[in-house]
Protein backbone atom coordinates (compact mmCIF):
# COMPACT_ATOMS: atom_id res chain seq x y z
CA UNK A 1 0.00 0.00 0.00
CA UNK A 2 2.94 2.43 0.48
CA UNK A 3 3.50 2.75 -2.87
CA UNK A 4 0.02 3.36 -4.01
CA UNK A 5 -0.14 7.36 -4.18
CA UNK A 6 -2.94 9.86 -5.78
CA UNK A 7 -1.26 12.73 -7.66
CA UNK A 8 -1.57 15.33 -10.04
CA UNK A 9 -4.07 12.90 -12.17
CA UNK A 10 -4.86 9.76 -9.86
CA UNK A 11 -1.99 6.84 -9.38
CA UNK A 12 0.49 6.25 -11.90
CA UNK A 13 3.69 3.31 -12.29
CA UNK A 14 5.66 1.27 -14.05
CA UNK A 15 4.25 -2.17 -14.39
CA UNK A 16 6.50 -3.52 -11.88
CA UNK A 17 4.48 -1.55 -8.97
CA UNK A 18 1.39 -1.00 -10.96
CA UNK A 19 0.26 -4.67 -10.24
CA UNK A 20 -3.34 -6.02 -10.11
CA UNK A 21 -3.24 -6.79 -6.40
CA UNK A 22 -2.46 -2.74 -5.64
CA UNK A 23 -5.39 -2.06 -8.23
CA UNK A 24 -7.74 -4.15 -6.11
CA UNK A 25 -6.70 -2.17 -3.08
CA UNK A 26 -7.56 0.66 -5.28
CA UNK A 27 -10.66 -0.42 -5.51
CA UNK A 28 -12.26 -1.54 -2.66
CA UNK A 29 -10.83 1.90 -1.02
CA UNK A 30 -13.14 3.74 -3.98
CA UNK A 31 -15.85 1.54 -2.61
CA UNK A 32 -15.45 2.53 0.97
CA UNK A 33 -15.18 5.76 -0.18
CA UNK A 34 -18.69 5.75 -2.03
CA UNK A 35 -20.12 3.80 0.17
CA UNK A 36 -19.20 6.97 3.21
CA UNK A 37 -20.66 9.66 0.93
CA UNK A 38 -23.71 7.71 1.24
CA UNK A 39 -23.85 6.73 -2.64
CA UNK A 40 -25.42 3.53 -3.76
CA UNK A 41 -25.95 4.33 -7.89
CA UNK A 42 -23.82 2.42 -10.46
CA UNK A 43 -20.00 3.09 -11.42
CA UNK A 44 -18.45 3.29 -14.44
CA UNK A 45 -15.04 1.66 -14.97
CA UNK A 46 -13.18 2.81 -17.94
CA UNK A 47 -10.00 1.77 -19.23
CA UNK A 48 -7.08 3.02 -21.98
CA UNK A 49 -5.49 0.74 -25.06
CA UNK A 50 -2.47 -0.37 -23.43
CA UNK A 51 -2.39 -4.19 -23.30
CA UNK A 52 -2.84 -4.85 -19.44
CA UNK A 53 -5.67 -1.71 -18.81
CA UNK A 54 -8.54 -3.88 -20.03
CA UNK A 55 -7.90 -6.76 -16.88
CA UNK A 56 -7.01 -4.27 -14.44
CA UNK A 57 -10.85 -2.30 -15.12
CA UNK A 58 -12.37 -5.77 -14.58
CA UNK A 59 -10.26 -6.63 -11.47
CA UNK A 60 -11.85 -2.97 -10.38
CA UNK A 61 -14.86 -4.06 -11.37
CA UNK A 62 -15.07 -7.11 -10.14
CA UNK A 63 -14.18 -5.73 -6.23
CA UNK A 64 -16.61 -2.50 -6.78
CA UNK A 65 -19.14 -5.27 -7.58
CA UNK A 66 -18.30 -7.20 -4.58
CA UNK A 67 -18.90 -4.36 -2.34
CA UNK A 68 -22.57 -3.99 -4.04
CA UNK A 69 -22.33 -1.56 -6.51
CA UNK A 70 -23.49 -1.91 -9.65
CA UNK A 71 -20.78 -1.73 -12.76
CA UNK A 72 -20.51 -0.35 -16.33
CA UNK A 73 -17.99 -1.19 -18.48
CA UNK A 74 -17.68 0.42 -21.73
CA UNK A 75 -17.70 -2.08 -25.04
CA UNK A 76 -13.67 -1.40 -25.86
CA UNK A 77 -10.79 0.65 -24.19
CA UNK A 78 -12.60 4.61 -24.13
CA UNK A 79 -11.66 7.97 -23.67
CA UNK A 80 -11.45 8.77 -20.51
CA UNK A 81 -14.06 12.12 -21.51
CA UNK A 82 -16.36 9.22 -22.64
CA UNK A 83 -16.04 8.18 -19.28
CA UNK A 84 -16.81 11.23 -17.44
CA UNK A 85 -19.52 12.32 -19.53
CA UNK A 86 -21.28 9.44 -18.41
CA UNK A 87 -20.83 9.90 -15.20
CA UNK A 88 -23.68 13.14 -15.60
CA UNK A 89 -25.43 11.42 -17.96
CA UNK A 90 -26.19 8.58 -16.32
CA UNK A 91 -26.27 9.59 -13.06
CA UNK A 92 -23.37 7.34 -11.94
CA UNK A 93 -21.60 7.34 -8.46
CA UNK A 94 -18.33 8.23 -9.75
CA UNK A 95 -15.76 6.24 -12.49
CA UNK A 96 -12.54 4.98 -11.96
CA UNK A 97 -10.56 5.26 -15.44
CA UNK A 98 -7.45 2.74 -16.12
CA UNK A 99 -5.05 4.81 -17.79
CA UNK A 100 -1.61 5.89 -17.91
CA UNK A 101 -2.40 9.03 -20.60
CA UNK A 102 0.61 10.38 -22.61
CA UNK A 103 3.42 8.09 -20.24
CA UNK A 104 5.09 5.51 -21.83
CA UNK A 105 3.41 1.77 -22.58
CA UNK A 106 5.73 0.44 -19.58
CA UNK A 107 2.99 2.95 -17.02
CA UNK A 108 -0.41 2.19 -16.08
CA UNK A 109 -2.53 4.20 -13.71
CA UNK A 110 -6.17 4.89 -12.14
CA UNK A 111 -7.59 7.60 -11.42
CA UNK A 112 -11.08 8.43 -9.47
CA UNK A 113 -13.25 10.81 -10.95
CA UNK A 114 -16.45 11.95 -8.74
CA UNK A 115 -20.16 11.76 -9.36
CA UNK A 116 -19.87 15.58 -11.00
CA UNK A 117 -17.94 14.45 -13.62
CA UNK A 118 -14.71 16.85 -13.07
CA UNK A 119 -11.46 15.37 -11.60
CA UNK A 120 -11.53 14.56 -8.38
CA UNK A 121 -10.13 17.39 -5.40
CA UNK A 122 -7.15 16.71 -3.15
CA UNK A 123 -10.09 16.34 -0.35
CA UNK A 124 -11.85 13.30 -2.49
CA UNK A 125 -8.00 11.75 -3.38
CA UNK A 126 -6.69 12.14 0.42
CA UNK A 127 -10.16 10.07 1.64
CA UNK A 128 -9.32 7.46 -0.96
CA UNK A 129 -5.99 7.07 0.22
CA UNK A 130 -7.06 7.15 3.70
CA UNK A 131 -8.76 3.97 3.22
CA UNK A 132 -6.58 1.88 1.35
CA UNK A 133 -7.07 -1.71 2.22
CA UNK A 134 -7.34 -5.17 0.65
CA UNK A 135 -10.52 -6.32 -1.00
CA UNK A 136 -13.26 -6.89 1.34
CA UNK A 137 -16.37 -8.62 -0.95
CA UNK A 138 -19.92 -9.30 0.08
CA UNK A 139 -21.43 -12.96 -0.22
CA UNK A 140 -22.24 -13.61 -4.13
CA UNK A 141 -26.03 -13.32 -3.76
CA UNK A 142 -25.52 -9.28 -2.31
CA UNK A 143 -23.26 -8.59 -4.93
CA UNK A 144 -23.71 -6.01 -7.92
CA UNK A 145 -23.78 -6.47 -11.52
CA UNK A 146 -21.46 -6.18 -14.11
CA UNK A 147 -22.10 -4.99 -18.09
CA UNK A 148 -20.64 -3.59 -21.20
CA UNK A 149 -22.25 -0.55 -22.37
CA UNK A 150 -22.10 1.70 -24.83
CA UNK A 151 -21.01 4.89 -24.01
CA UNK A 152 -19.30 6.58 -26.83
CA UNK A 153 -22.66 7.74 -29.12
CA UNK A 154 -24.25 9.37 -26.02
CA UNK A 155 -20.90 11.77 -25.37
CA UNK A 156 -20.95 12.05 -29.60
CA UNK A 157 -24.36 13.58 -29.40
CA UNK A 158 -23.34 15.91 -26.48
CA UNK A 159 -20.32 17.36 -28.37
CA UNK A 160 -22.38 17.57 -31.81
CA UNK A 161 -24.65 19.53 -29.77
CA UNK A 162 -22.88 22.10 -27.55
CA UNK A 163 -20.41 22.58 -31.33
CA UNK A 164 -23.64 22.99 -33.12
CA UNK A 165 -24.86 25.70 -30.62
CA UNK A 166 -21.36 27.34 -30.90
CA UNK A 167 -21.04 27.14 -34.77
CA UNK A 168 -23.68 25.43 -36.27
CA UNK A 169 -26.08 25.82 -39.31
CA UNK A 170 -29.05 27.68 -37.86
CA UNK A 171 -27.74 26.91 -34.16
CA UNK A 172 -27.94 23.71 -33.76
CA UNK A 173 -26.01 21.77 -36.20
CA UNK A 174 -22.23 21.19 -37.12
CA UNK A 175 -21.21 21.58 -40.82
CA UNK A 176 -17.85 20.42 -42.06
CA UNK A 177 -18.69 19.79 -45.76
CA UNK A 178 -15.77 20.55 -47.29
CA UNK A 179 -12.77 20.50 -44.24
CA UNK A 180 -10.55 17.78 -44.91
CA UNK A 181 -9.07 16.71 -41.67
CA UNK A 182 -5.89 14.59 -40.81
CA UNK A 183 -6.29 13.02 -37.77
CA UNK A 184 -4.04 10.82 -35.52
CA UNK A 185 -4.75 9.00 -32.99
CA UNK A 186 -1.25 7.58 -31.61
CA UNK A 187 -2.69 4.51 -31.46
CA UNK A 188 -4.75 5.68 -28.66
CA UNK A 189 -8.47 5.59 -27.36
CA UNK A 190 -9.56 8.85 -29.85
CA UNK A 191 -9.61 5.73 -32.52
CA UNK A 192 -12.86 5.02 -34.02
CA UNK A 193 -14.19 8.07 -31.58
CA UNK A 194 -12.67 11.28 -32.42
CA UNK A 195 -12.20 10.26 -36.66
CA UNK A 196 -15.86 8.94 -36.24
CA UNK A 197 -16.87 12.12 -34.58
CA UNK A 198 -15.86 14.52 -37.08
CA UNK A 199 -16.89 12.23 -39.65
CA UNK A 200 -20.29 12.48 -38.90
CA UNK A 201 -19.73 15.93 -38.85
CA UNK A 202 -19.47 15.97 -42.33
CA UNK A 203 -15.76 16.51 -42.29
CA UNK A 204 -13.39 14.32 -44.74
CA UNK A 205 -10.96 12.34 -42.35
CA UNK A 206 -7.67 10.81 -43.35
CA UNK A 207 -6.40 8.63 -40.37
CA UNK A 208 -3.23 8.00 -38.96
CA UNK A 209 -2.40 5.94 -36.43
CA UNK A 210 -5.78 4.84 -35.83
CA UNK A 211 -4.92 0.99 -35.36
CA UNK A 212 -4.34 -0.08 -31.99
CA UNK A 213 -0.92 -0.62 -30.82
CA UNK A 214 -0.20 -1.43 -27.00
CA UNK A 215 3.07 0.13 -27.06
CA UNK A 216 1.91 2.92 -28.82
CA UNK A 217 4.59 2.45 -31.36
CA UNK A 218 7.57 2.01 -28.94
CA UNK A 219 6.99 5.51 -27.78
CA UNK A 220 4.60 7.65 -25.96
CA UNK A 221 1.28 9.04 -26.93
CA UNK A 222 2.17 12.14 -26.29
CA UNK A 223 0.50 14.97 -28.91
CA UNK A 224 4.17 17.32 -28.82
CA UNK A 225 5.33 18.59 -31.76
CA UNK A 226 8.39 15.67 -31.72
CA UNK A 227 6.14 12.81 -31.54
CA UNK A 228 3.80 14.19 -34.25
CA UNK A 229 5.87 14.55 -37.51
CA UNK A 230 4.41 12.56 -39.97
CA UNK A 231 1.24 14.68 -39.03
CA UNK A 232 2.80 17.84 -39.68
CA UNK A 233 4.54 16.83 -43.21
CA UNK A 234 0.71 15.78 -43.97
CA UNK A 235 -0.58 19.72 -43.35
CA UNK A 236 2.30 21.27 -44.32
CA UNK A 237 3.23 19.67 -47.60
CA UNK A 238 2.03 22.43 -50.00
CA UNK A 239 0.74 19.60 -52.31
CA UNK A 240 -1.23 18.53 -49.78
CA UNK A 241 -5.53 18.71 -49.62
CA UNK A 242 -5.36 18.60 -46.09
CA UNK A 243 -6.99 21.35 -44.18
CA UNK A 244 -6.29 20.99 -40.35
CA UNK A 245 -4.30 17.88 -38.46
CA UNK A 246 -5.73 16.79 -34.98
CA UNK A 247 -4.32 14.99 -32.90
CA UNK A 248 -5.27 13.10 -29.58
CA UNK A 249 -3.03 11.77 -26.27
CA UNK A 250 -3.21 8.10 -25.32
CA UNK A 251 -6.79 8.15 -23.69
CA UNK A 252 -8.21 11.54 -25.66
CA UNK A 253 -8.55 14.07 -23.07
CA UNK A 254 -6.07 16.22 -23.99
CA UNK A 255 -5.31 18.06 -28.17
CA UNK A 256 -3.29 19.42 -30.27
CA UNK A 257 -3.69 21.04 -33.69
CA UNK A 258 -1.36 20.95 -36.80
CA UNK A 259 -1.91 24.23 -39.27
CA UNK A 260 -0.29 24.96 -43.01
CA UNK A 261 1.67 27.34 -41.72
CA UNK A 262 2.75 26.68 -38.26
CA UNK A 263 3.09 23.27 -38.60
CA UNK A 264 1.78 21.53 -34.22
CA UNK A 265 0.33 24.82 -33.47
CA UNK A 266 1.73 26.09 -29.72
CA UNK A 267 -1.41 25.24 -27.56
CA UNK A 268 -1.85 28.73 -25.80
CA UNK A 269 -2.47 30.16 -29.36
CA UNK A 270 -5.02 26.97 -29.77
CA UNK A 271 -6.58 27.98 -26.47
CA UNK A 272 -6.52 31.84 -27.71
CA UNK A 273 -7.86 31.18 -31.21
CA UNK A 274 -10.81 28.69 -29.88
CA UNK A 275 -11.92 31.24 -27.04
CA UNK A 276 -12.08 34.04 -29.10
CA UNK A 277 -14.31 31.76 -31.42
CA UNK A 278 -16.35 31.08 -28.66
CA UNK A 279 -16.79 34.87 -28.23
CA UNK A 280 -18.23 35.60 -31.34
CA UNK A 281 -21.64 33.52 -30.28
CA UNK A 282 -21.19 33.78 -26.65
CA UNK A 283 -19.76 35.49 -23.85
CA UNK A 284 -18.33 34.78 -20.41
CA UNK A 285 -14.75 34.52 -18.58
CA UNK A 286 -11.78 32.24 -19.40
CA UNK A 287 -10.32 30.18 -16.79
CA UNK A 288 -6.34 29.49 -17.45
CA UNK A 289 -3.56 28.21 -15.62
CA UNK A 290 -0.55 30.58 -14.45
CA UNK A 291 1.69 28.56 -16.99
CA UNK A 292 -1.13 29.61 -19.71
CA UNK A 293 -0.64 32.64 -22.15
CA UNK A 294 -1.20 36.31 -21.10
CA UNK A 295 -2.84 36.66 -25.07
CA UNK A 296 -5.77 34.93 -23.09
CA UNK A 297 -6.17 38.32 -20.73
CA UNK A 298 -6.23 40.57 -23.63
CA UNK A 299 -8.71 38.93 -25.37
CA UNK A 300 -10.67 38.66 -22.69
CA UNK A 301 -10.48 42.37 -22.05
CA UNK A 302 -11.37 43.07 -25.40
CA UNK A 303 -14.57 41.72 -24.89
CA UNK A 304 -15.35 42.54 -21.68
CA UNK A 305 -14.55 39.42 -19.65
CA UNK A 306 -12.85 38.12 -16.78
CA UNK A 307 -9.89 35.68 -16.63
CA UNK A 308 -9.36 33.39 -13.60
CA UNK A 309 -5.96 32.10 -13.03
CA UNK A 310 -5.46 28.98 -11.29
CA UNK A 311 -2.56 26.46 -10.38
CA UNK A 312 -1.47 23.97 -12.89
CA UNK A 313 -3.67 20.88 -12.78
CA UNK A 314 -7.21 20.57 -14.71
CA UNK A 315 -8.97 19.73 -11.58
CA UNK A 316 -8.10 23.42 -10.53
CA UNK A 317 -9.44 24.81 -14.03
CA UNK A 318 -12.41 22.64 -13.70
CA UNK A 319 -13.20 23.83 -9.84
CA UNK A 320 -12.94 27.52 -10.98
CA UNK A 321 -15.16 26.96 -14.18
CA UNK A 322 -17.60 25.85 -12.18
CA UNK A 323 -17.47 28.76 -9.38
CA UNK A 324 -17.50 31.44 -12.11
CA UNK A 325 -19.63 29.94 -14.71
CA UNK A 326 -16.77 29.95 -17.20
CA UNK A 327 -17.09 30.03 -21.32
CA UNK A 328 -14.32 28.19 -21.93
CA UNK A 329 -11.11 26.45 -19.76
CA UNK A 330 -7.43 25.01 -20.10
CA UNK A 331 -4.46 24.76 -19.82
CA UNK A 332 -1.36 25.23 -22.56
CA UNK A 333 -0.46 21.48 -22.05
CA UNK A 334 -3.42 20.60 -24.00
CA UNK A 335 -5.97 20.04 -22.08
CA UNK A 336 -9.84 22.27 -22.66
CA UNK A 337 -13.74 21.71 -22.20
CA UNK A 338 -16.35 24.10 -22.68
CA UNK A 339 -19.52 25.64 -20.49
CA UNK A 340 -22.65 23.18 -20.84
CA UNK A 341 -19.98 20.17 -21.08
CA UNK A 342 -18.59 18.29 -18.33
CA UNK A 343 -15.47 20.26 -16.29
CA UNK A 344 -13.26 17.72 -17.45
CA UNK A 345 -10.31 18.19 -20.34
CA UNK A 346 -12.01 16.75 -23.47
CA UNK A 347 -9.86 15.86 -26.14
CA UNK A 348 -12.95 14.61 -28.61
CA UNK A 349 -14.98 17.40 -28.26
CA UNK A 350 -12.07 20.20 -29.03
CA UNK A 351 -11.22 18.31 -32.08
CA UNK A 352 -14.95 19.31 -33.06
CA UNK A 353 -14.43 22.85 -32.06
CA UNK A 354 -11.36 22.83 -33.31
CA UNK A 355 -12.46 22.09 -37.05
CA UNK A 356 -15.96 24.24 -36.36
CA UNK A 357 -13.93 26.83 -35.44
CA UNK A 358 -10.96 26.39 -38.70
CA UNK A 359 -14.06 25.99 -41.07
CA UNK A 360 -15.57 29.19 -39.90
CA UNK A 361 -11.89 30.90 -40.21
CA UNK A 362 -8.45 29.12 -41.18
CA UNK A 363 -6.62 28.87 -37.58
CA UNK A 364 -3.47 30.61 -39.09
CA UNK A 365 -5.70 33.58 -40.18
CA UNK A 366 -7.22 33.78 -36.91
CA UNK A 367 -4.02 33.59 -35.08
CA UNK A 368 -2.49 36.38 -37.33
CA UNK A 369 -5.06 38.61 -36.87
CA UNK A 370 -5.27 38.51 -33.11
CA UNK A 371 -1.74 38.48 -32.82
CA UNK A 372 -2.30 41.67 -35.36
CA UNK A 373 -4.81 43.26 -32.70
CA UNK A 374 -3.78 42.07 -28.95
CA UNK A 375 -0.02 42.11 -29.54
CA UNK A 376 2.74 39.30 -30.73
CA UNK A 377 3.85 36.40 -28.09
CA UNK A 378 6.25 33.63 -27.77
CA UNK A 379 6.50 30.85 -25.50
CA UNK A 380 8.42 28.37 -24.13
CA UNK A 381 9.44 26.01 -20.80
CA UNK A 382 12.19 24.02 -19.93
CA UNK A 383 12.68 21.12 -17.29
CA UNK A 384 15.17 20.73 -14.45
CA UNK A 385 15.88 17.26 -12.52
CA UNK A 386 15.23 18.19 -9.01
CA UNK A 387 14.61 14.74 -6.14
CA UNK A 388 11.10 15.48 -4.88
CA UNK A 389 12.13 15.85 -1.85
CA UNK A 390 14.35 18.44 -2.70
CA UNK A 391 11.66 20.77 -4.03
CA UNK A 392 9.68 22.32 -1.34
CA UNK A 393 13.48 23.39 0.06
CA UNK A 394 14.15 24.47 -3.39
CA UNK A 395 11.54 26.92 -3.52
CA UNK A 396 11.69 28.50 0.10
CA UNK A 397 15.60 28.94 -1.25
CA UNK A 398 13.99 30.97 -4.18
CA UNK A 399 12.14 32.63 -2.26
CA UNK A 400 15.18 34.46 -0.70
CA UNK A 401 16.76 35.06 -4.10
CA UNK A 402 13.62 36.89 -5.65
CA UNK A 403 16.08 38.89 -8.13
CA UNK A 404 14.75 42.42 -8.99
CA UNK A 405 15.45 42.19 -12.60
CA UNK A 406 15.37 39.08 -14.74
CA UNK A 407 17.41 39.54 -18.16
CA UNK A 408 17.37 43.28 -17.32
CA UNK A 409 13.83 43.84 -16.98
CA UNK A 410 12.88 44.78 -13.87
CA UNK A 411 10.54 42.44 -11.51
CA UNK A 412 7.18 44.20 -11.18
CA UNK A 413 5.39 41.41 -9.11
CA UNK A 414 5.88 38.35 -7.82
CA UNK A 415 2.48 35.82 -8.13
CA UNK A 416 2.84 32.78 -6.21
CA UNK A 417 -0.45 30.56 -6.96
CA UNK A 418 2.17 28.10 -7.88
CA UNK A 419 5.31 28.47 -7.58
CA UNK A 420 7.49 31.45 -7.90
CA UNK A 421 5.83 34.28 -11.31
CA UNK A 422 7.46 36.94 -11.62
CA UNK A 423 5.36 39.63 -13.70
CA UNK A 424 8.37 41.74 -15.60
CA UNK A 425 7.49 45.33 -16.85
CA UNK A 426 7.69 44.75 -20.11
CA UNK A 427 4.65 42.38 -19.98
CA UNK A 428 6.58 39.42 -20.01
CA UNK A 429 7.14 36.60 -17.52
CA UNK A 430 9.01 34.05 -16.35
CA UNK A 431 7.53 31.06 -14.03
CA UNK A 432 9.07 28.18 -11.70
CA UNK A 433 7.01 25.45 -10.34
CA UNK A 434 7.74 22.03 -9.61
CA UNK A 435 6.15 18.95 -11.56
CA UNK A 436 3.39 17.62 -9.73
CA UNK A 437 4.24 14.00 -11.42
CA UNK A 438 8.30 14.02 -12.48
CA UNK A 439 11.05 14.82 -10.19
CA UNK A 440 11.84 17.93 -11.76
CA UNK A 441 11.09 21.71 -11.57
CA UNK A 442 9.39 23.23 -14.75
CA UNK A 443 10.77 27.24 -15.79
CA UNK A 444 8.06 28.63 -18.24
CA UNK A 445 8.85 31.69 -19.94
CA UNK A 446 6.44 34.18 -22.37
CA UNK A 447 7.69 37.13 -24.24
CA UNK A 448 7.00 38.69 -27.64
CA UNK A 449 9.45 36.59 -29.31
CA UNK A 450 11.26 33.56 -29.42
CA UNK A 451 14.66 34.65 -29.07
CA UNK A 452 13.27 36.66 -25.65
CA UNK A 453 12.01 33.41 -24.22
CA UNK A 454 14.69 31.92 -24.78
CA UNK A 455 16.72 34.50 -22.93
CA UNK A 456 14.28 34.74 -20.11
CA UNK A 457 14.54 30.56 -19.70
CA UNK A 458 18.37 30.60 -19.44
CA UNK A 459 17.92 33.15 -16.67
CA UNK A 460 15.19 31.09 -15.03
CA UNK A 461 18.06 27.70 -15.10
CA UNK A 462 20.79 30.41 -13.95
CA UNK A 463 18.60 31.32 -11.05
CA UNK A 464 17.04 27.88 -10.20
CA UNK A 465 19.93 25.39 -10.91
CA UNK A 466 22.36 26.71 -8.44
CA UNK A 467 19.66 26.23 -5.54
CA UNK A 468 18.78 22.16 -6.49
Amino acid sequence: MDEIAFGTDGWRATLDTFTDDRVRIVGQAVADHLAAAGHDEPVAVGYDARETSEGFAESLAEVLAGNGFDVILPERDAPTPVIAHAIVERGLAGACMVTASHNPPEYNGVKFIPDDGAPALPEVTEDIESRLAEPDLLPEAERGDVSRVDLVSAHADAARQIVGRIAGVDGNDVDLDGVTVAYDAMHGSGRGVTDALLESAGAEVVRLRCDRDVTFGGDSPEPSAEHLGDLADRVTDPESEVDLGIANDGDADRIAVVTPERGVLDANLFYAACYDRLLEADSGPAVRTVSTTFLVDRIAEAHGEAVYETPVGFKWVAEAMGDHDALFGGEESGGFTVRGHVREKDGVLMALLAAATHAAEPFDERVNRLLDEHGRIAAGKVSLDCPDDRKAGVLDDLDDHIPETVDGHAVAKVVTLDGFKLLLENGSWLLVRPSGTEPKLRVYAEADSEAAVDDLLAAGRDLVEPLI
